[in-house]
């Protein structure tokens, strides 16, 4: 015989889009859960650390530069990681992203388990509900019957059905707190709301912060970016398109308890916006900390306060130049301030561009609002404007007003300084009304101080979605913690003794929740009351063994 010669098997090849789907799915399950969406949430608290810690760049440019200026080496690998922007960097959106995602996948199961169960009846009684743990059982010298009406009347607000067994066995099943299921489904959907707001607000809104010196002078208007110190846009916001808005400062005044301490911001403002702008009419408003200008969609806030020392120079000719510009507080405290003035000689004081260049003056120094002298030191020992004072260096020379050069309003660019371009005439201290006079007859005079009021501008068209999710949330939190599920049910079936019938009640709570003991015995009382022959703890002799089948434990 010839021996047939088996073949070999081969194994199966693998089923690539099987193998794809799979991992997708598996993927998507660990990102889903609710583990994933924990470690989500504190990674993000993580990432938002640098933020808290490190100056942000859309909050303050100075601050971030000095940074990297002081930290050669570090400073730019910083700056490449996004520390300096780390709430617009791609690390902090991507974590972002994820725990969205998360949190849908993983809170929209639940909530239609939630929905599913506030529209679900009560289950039936289980098998023994001596087991329950609480449980109550008595004879009554009353049908059948009679005991269901009681149960309908003592249960009139628990949603109740009662089932009627074939062996005669009557069951009621009643549930109470479906509030809960509720203010969960509430939590989880105001939850999602918010991010959702959250991120729309991001997407389409806007901030600007913008020095005004409060003098009833011009204000600015909210037509570009550019009328802005700082501009934060959205990622949908190129800058165009802004809604008009003009704002004038009339005025501004600050109270302070006698250890310095402010007590409270206000500003007198006026304003243009929607027909007013037609009409060139202003409205007037009192603008409060805590108590911004809500107009359409954009609301302006006070945030800062500061002072704006005011200097006026006469040059040789007997032309004059006066100008008042912020100067930045160094102490919160006592407003010592600090920061430099560019005056460029009036037309005809000079022959030619070179010769007026050579001739322009800068001022740099310190402004104190209650000035006190420790010899020639300056230094200010209250925020309120009482003997104001500053102590300063005049310099004369190019200083770079016309160069094309950005540079800070708080102070002049040490290269100029450096390369003789700008040539310091004289250190000075002032009072308010005194001057000082350069060796070619230019005069210097201190003439004083302006208040001026930081203002910020914030469009977020889903700032009312926050808040409404915000209450949503909470209360939905505060219902779900506070209202407690419970489960009560009765089996009714008779017994050997004469015309008398036994009753079980089993109660259950679905969270362990302080009260729902005494709840339990309050309700058998008023189900039982003066109808009970026998001790509740006793259990009764059966005529026959119930046997629901339809039961669930």
């Amino acid at each position: 015989m010839t021996a047939i010669k088996a073949s070999p098997t081969r194994a199966p090849r693998p089923n690539v889009v099987r193998t794809v789907a799979a991992t997708v799915r598996n993927t998507w399950r660990q990102l889903t859960s609710m583990r994933t969406a924990l470690v989500l949430l504190f990674l993000l608290a993580l990432a938002a650390v640098p933020g808290a810690v490190l100056p942000q760049r859309n909050l303050n440019t100075q601050k971030v530069s000095a940074y990297i200026a002081a930290r050669p080496t570090l400073g730019p690998a910083m700056d490449k990681l996004q520390l300096f922007d780390v709430f617009s960097s791609f690390w902090f959106t991507s974590v972002y992203a994820l725990l969205f995602i998360s949190l849908v996948g993983c809170l929209g199961p639940r909530v239609v388990d939630h929905a599913k169960a506030l529209r679900a009846d009560p289950v039936a009684a289980p098998r023994n509900l001596s087991r329950l743990p609480h449980h109550r059982t008595g004879s009554v010298d009353v049908a059948q019957q009679e005991i269901a009406a009681r149960v309908a009347v003592s249960l009139r607000r628990w949603r109740v059905i009662t089932r009627v067994e074939n062996d005669g066995v009557t069951t009621v099943s009643a549930e109470r707190g479906y509030l809960r299921e509720a203010g969960n489904l509430a939590f989880h959907l105001s939850l999602i709301g918010m991010l959702v707001s959250i991120a729309v607000g991001k997407m389409f809104g806007y901030e600007g912060s913008v020095i005004v010196i409060a003098d009833n002078g011009p204000g600015f208007c909210n037509t570009s970016p550019a009328v802005y110190d700082s501009f934060q846009a959205g990622n949908s916001i190129d800058g165009t398109g802004l809604r008009p808005l003009c704002v004038r400062v009339k005025d501004f005044e600050a109270t302070y308890l006698p250890n310095g301490q402010a007590e409270m911001f206000t500003s007198n403002i006026s304003f243009q916006a929607g027909a007013d702008l037609a009409t060139n009419s202003w409205q007037d408003f009192q603008l409060r900390v805590n108590n911004p200008l809500r107009v359409g969609g954009e609301r302006v806030y006070l945030t800062g306060h500061g002072y704006a020392p005011q200097f006026t120079v006469t040059f040789p000719d007997g032309q004059t130049r006066t100008e008042a510009i912020q100067f930045a507080p160094n102490d919160a405290t006592t407003f010592l301030s600090s920061g430099a003035l560019r005056f460029d000689p009036p037309g005809g004081t000079y022959n030619t561009d070179e010769e007026r260049r050579r001739n322009q003056i800068a001022i740099e120094g310190l402004f104190a609002p209650t000035a006190k002298f420790n010899g020639t030191l300056l230094a200010s020992i209250f925020p309120e404007m009482l003997e104001p004072a500053v102590a300063v260096d005049i310099y004369k020379g190019d200083t770079g007003l016309d160069s094309g050069i950005p540079q800070s309003i708080f102070g002049l660019n040490k290269e100029l300084i450096d390369r003789k371009q700008l040539v310091r005439q004289d250190r000075v201290n002032l009072r308010s009304g005194e001057s000082a006079t350069l060796a070619d007859g230019t005069n210097v005079r201190f003439d004083g101080a302006k208040e001026f009021v930081n203002l910020k501008i914030s469009h977020d068209p889903a700032q009312l979605w926050v808040l409404v999710s915000a209450i949503t949330l909470i209360s939905g939190l505060v219902v779900s913690l506070a209202v407690p599920r419970r489960r009560v049910w009765l089996r009714v079936y008779p017994q050997d003794v004469e015309a008398f019938v036994v009753v079980e009640v089993g109660g259950l709570a679905r969270t362990d929740q302080a009260g729902w003991g005494p709840e339990f015995n309050k309700l058998c009382d008023s189900l039982f009351a003066d109808v009970i022959e026998q001790p509740c703890d006793e259990q009764p002799r059966a005529k026959h063994k119930p046997q629901p089948g339809t039961n669930r434990a």
